[in-house]
């Protein structure tokens, strides 16, 4: 994660922790914000802030994404904010949901770049979001396979039936499974699987039922397909996920 410090980022495309004020206000139309390592925000500008349901950017200092939104959400950006503090490098053109002013979640478009200190180290995460609202033509990949991505999310315990998914969304098989990788970047099988373990972590973090119990209500076959789907996408096992939960909550 070293990096020269007069390279200003360089070809990986970090920014100094001392120019995040002068990128944010390149662009005053959109909404930015910067991350410590801890994933605490400590900037941000005040249409980020009214975003997230405050009413200044100095309300928003200090808290992490678990403070300031749902879990499930909250995840999904630590993750994204810790592949850029891992490699050191951008992450862009996420396609996400993200609460509106009002709590309703929205598609909007977030990238995140790494905030180098004068050192050359990684110091933290910063980013933009935008409002895709009213932007039908990016939406457009999504809208097109939403019946078969609403089916999955409700219907995640059951097989998954590629056929099916490419009738709800008027497509060939081909077409389909061509399109969902494209708009997705995954396959609708670990669509399927990582939306199981969504469900799955929230379980573990809520209640203290045992991981084969849990395993087979979100559809997995056995606590050993489940250990070993979790720790893909989590990077840990359910229990050390649990512990985990434990510890930061103190």
């Amino acid at each position: 994660m070293k990096r020269n410090p007069d390279d200003g980022g360089g070809a990986a495309g970090g920014l100094r922790i001392s120019d995040v004020r002068a990128f944010f206000q390149c662009m005053p139309r959109a909404q930015f914000f910067a991350k410590n390592l801890d994933g605490r925000f400590i900037d941000a500008n005040l249409g980020f802030a009214e975003r997230c349901g405050f009413k200044s950017e100095a309300e928003i200092i200090g808290l992490s994404d678990a403070d300031v939104f749902p879990p499930a959400l909250a995840e999904r950006y630590r993750e994204g904010d810790l592949l850029v503090l891992s490699t050191g490098r951008p992450v862009l053109g996420i396609i996400e949901l993200f609460p509106n002013p009002l709590g309703v979640p929205d598609w909007c478009e977030t990238n995140k770049l790494p905030l180098v200190g004068p050192d050359g180290s990684v110091r933290g995460v910063c980013g933009s979001v935008r409002s895709y609202e009213g932007t039908r033509a990016a939406l457009q990949p999504f809208l097109d396979l939403a019946p078969a991505a609403d089916h999955i999310k409700k219907h995640y315990v059951e097989r998954l039936d590629v056929r099916l998914l490419a009738e709800l969304s008027g497509m060939s098989v081909r077409q389909f499974e061509r399109r969902f990788q494209q708009t997705f970047r995954m396959n609708p099988r670990t669509y399927l699987i990582r939306m199981r373990v969504a469900v799955a972590a929230e379980i573990l973090r809520a209640t203290d039922r045992g991981a084969t119990e849990i395993a087979l209500e979100v559809g997995f076959y056995d606590h050993s397909d489940f250990s070993r789907q979790f720790r893909r996408f989590m990077g840990v096992s359910p229990t050390e996920y649990r512990v985990q939960g434990r510890r930061a909550r103190g």
